[in-house]
């Protein structure tokens, strides 16, 4: 994917556990508006590769340049205040506290809370549920609260790992439908095991296989090709 002025340019990406490297040369570019979907079987090194990105984990080589500026040496508070958000598969909100209380936090860098109905509006069963403890919502509450507190950062790139992993079909298509919605608006990088919906939100698509970014494309050619089969089989 070539684009003159990408929000996140990754080139040669290497990084692990201590002595076990799970990336290898991890090339990949995100355009400042619309959707990537990353790919690929459990253990491919997709969620390595998300918390390399937002400063959890140390790259041992390669270079993350995210809006203009490289910032494989930033830590983790300096990239989400430059604008990098992150979505975790789990542990994304804060279960003691109310609805409320965790998107109050969520809005703590920024110099008002006018965000906060922003989020209701765009998940208006958070509304419904603002004085309720977070750890009693349902499996698509939580996602959707935890993707509510993400953009009170006003984030330029939205890093979302398995966004519908344990959330009722019903629930699914609603979350979708504002993934949709946001990557008029923003970057996002999208980690997701339901194929379809995940081709279906990203116009372009990366997909892992050990540690390695083994096919790229449109969404469209990914589908259709042979080996994406191979490479998602267990």
């Amino acid at each position: 994917m070539s684009d003159p002025d990408p929000i996140l340019n990754v080139q040669d990406l290497n990084a692990g556990y201590g002595h076990s490297q799970v990336l290898f040369d991890v090339g990949l570019f995100a355009r400042r508006t619309g959707a990537a979907a990353l790919l690929g079987r459990n253990g491919a090194g997709k969620t390595t590769l998300l918390k390399t990105l937002i400063g959890e984990i140390t790259p041992t080589g390669g270079t993350i340049r995210f809006d203009g500026i490289e910032a494989q040496a930033e830590n983790t508070e300096k990239r989400v205040r430059r604008g990098m958000g992150y979505v975790p598969q789990e542990h994304a909100v804060f279960g003691k506290l109310t609805v409320r209380e965790n998107l109050v936090l969520g809005a703590v860098t920024q110099k008002d809370t006018s965000g906060i109905d922003m989020v209701l509006d765009f998940f208006p069963k958070l509304g419904q549920r603002l004085g309720q403890q977070a750890g009693t919502l349902s499996g698509g509450e939580r996602k959707m609260l935890a993707i509510g507190r993400a953009l009170l950062g006003r984030p330029k790139l939205l890093l979302l790992d398995e966004p519908t992993e344990g959330v009722w079909v019903g629930v699914i298509e609603e979350i979708a439908e504002r993934l949709e919605q946001l990557g008029r608006e923003i970057a996002m990088i999208i980690v997701e095991q339901h194929v379809e919906l995940a081709l279906r939100v990203a116009d372009y698509a990366y997909v892992m296989d050990r540690g390695q970014i083994a096919l790229e494309g449109p969404s469209a050619e990914v589908r259709e090709d042979p080996r994406l089969l191979r490479y998602l089989a267990p």
